[in-house]
């Protein structure tokens, strides 16, 4: 395909993109160029245009100077910053889009098919990208009926942390609060909450609502959408019991805005955080905050353990970020070369070693890191330093958290259908809708979306 058509495709991938978020154009599929040549032994030239991703500590640097290596005498150009969709967008319809964009997973779907990203099967092929070492769920989420149009990279799960003192203090254990029992965690947030003139000072549990609603419906047994991607399933009563108990866990503690504003007012990311200042029970958050009270708060009373359904299994919802290749790049070898390199397992050696050298320097524990490749994370894993307790605990539920997640099927309306769902959420946390309500609205929206998604890609093939 000559440059002129690439970015034909590429402005009317962007047009679409944008008559998308109005309900009012008409999809047309994403296409690789054909006459793009990908080797890892092509001698590659000219520049490579990244958006998305900036490199500001030694994980990101220490990969980024191999991938540079990599692409010889291509010149790298970064964008600063996070990607900016509706920059992203206006790029590829002035015909001029980035060689390279670093995405969240859940936005590949709606991009792929709406034609602003191209599908990556050649690329694969010629640089050997070994798809087969990348955790499943991640590369799910990158395949949109049988294309994969990202090569994911890290890997984002959930633990349970929780303030082992404060546990003791109301006879309470994790099994209190890893969510294998509702009851059981209810009782717990009730037990550990402390209110005084109807002001929180401490929070006894906070379930992490709206973004953990997929977790908790999984753990009650509930798919939000169908495994093609086809049905939304908000409506499911597993779904409705869900919400209703994890807005239940905020009622009973003065409700979420009084619960958001006090967690709001903590030092999230320093030495005053809620675990080391005792002004929280249990949460769930993202392994990588694991890393944070380590550093900032070693000395901190905390626990861990996997999030778990409610028959006891460990569980966690997966997300985390994909190299894409935008419709119309001018550069797509490079850009393939570069993606396959940033996720490789010298990559993630070199990003390791920095990262346990910068660790020791400090005199702390090297916790790991989730790179999206199952082979990279049992060789991290093997680095990691954390012998002591809690830190060692911590490793090992977040390798074991690892083990066992899922993610949202992909699919062509991912933003429209997150957006449904979240919008139902926070109608029920704000007091607006009841859950059942709620979810009913969703499900109405988020299937049209959906319907009309999966007609746009169908159209265009």
């Amino acid at each position: 395909m000559r440059t002129t058509s690439r970015r034909l495709l590429a402005a009317a991938a962007a047009l679409t993109l944008f008559g998308g978020l109005t309900g009012c154009a008409q999809g047309t599929g994403g296409m690789e160029d054909d006459d793009t040549e990908y080797s890892p032994d092509a001698d590659l030239t000219g520049s490579l245009s990244i958006m998305g991703f900036s490199g500001v500590d030694e994980v990101a640097t220490s990969r980024l100077d191999l991938a540079k290596e990599a692409v010889g005498d291509v010149d790298v150009k970064l964008a600063e910053g996070d990607l900016d969709m509706q920059q992203l967008l206006s790029a590829i319809a002035t015909g001029q889009p980035p060689d390279l964009v670093y995405a969240n997973r859940d936005q590949v779907g709606s991009l792929a098919a709406r034609g602003a990203i191209v599908p990556l099967e050649d690329c694969i092929d010629g640089e050997g990208i070994p798809t087969d070492d990348f955790v499943e769920s991640g590369l799910a989420q990158v395949t949109l009926d049988d294309d994969v149009y990202g090569i994911p990279e890290f890997n984002t799960v959930q633990l349970t942390m929780a303030n082992a003192d404060l546990l003791d203090a109301a006879g309470l254990s994790l099994d209190d609060v890893n969510g294998s029992d509702w009851d059981r965690t209810a009782d717990a947030a009730d037990r550990m909450m402390v209110a005084q003139s109807g002001k929180l000072s401490v929070i006894g549990v906070d379930s992490k609502l709206p973004e953990f609603l997929p977790l908790w419906a999984k753990a009650n047994g509930a798919e939000l959408i169908s495994e093609d991607g086809r049905t939304a399933q908000l409506d499911d009563p597993a779904v409705v019991e869900a919400l209703e108990w994890a807005v239940g866990i905020y009622d009973a503690q003065g409700g979420f805005s009084a619960v958001k504003a006090y967690r709001d007012s903590a030092d999230f990311f320093g030495e005053g955080n809620q675990f080391a200042t005792n002004v929280l029970g249990a949460m769930p958050m993202e392994q990588w905050y694991v890393n944070v009270l380590n550093d900032v708060s070693p000395d901190a009373p905390v626990a861990f353990d996997t999030v778990r359904d409610r028959k006891g299994e460990p569980l966690a919802y997966a997300s985390g970020s994909a190299w894409v290749i935008p419709a119309g790049a001018e550069n797509p070898a490079a850009a393939c070369r570069f993606a396959r390199v940033m996720t490789s397992l010298d990559a993630w050696e070199a990003a390791a070693n920095a990262r346990l050298e910068a660790r020791n320097t400090e005199g702390k524990a090297f916790t790991g890191i989730l790179t999206g490749n199952t082979k990279a994370d049992a060789m991290i894993r093997d680095m990691t330093t954390a012998e002591d307790e809690p830190w060692a605990s911590a490793v090992e539920k977040m390798y074991e958290a690892n083990d066992d997640t899922f993610s949202l099927p992909a699919n062509p309306a991912d933003a429209e259908f997150k957006s449904a769902m979240f919008d139902a959420v926070n109608a029920v946390l704000n007091g607006q809708k009841e859950p059942a309500d709620a979810l009913a609205a969703a499900q109405d929206k988020a299937q049209a979306a959906l319907d009309e998604g999966w007609d746009k890609l169908e159209s265009s093939d």
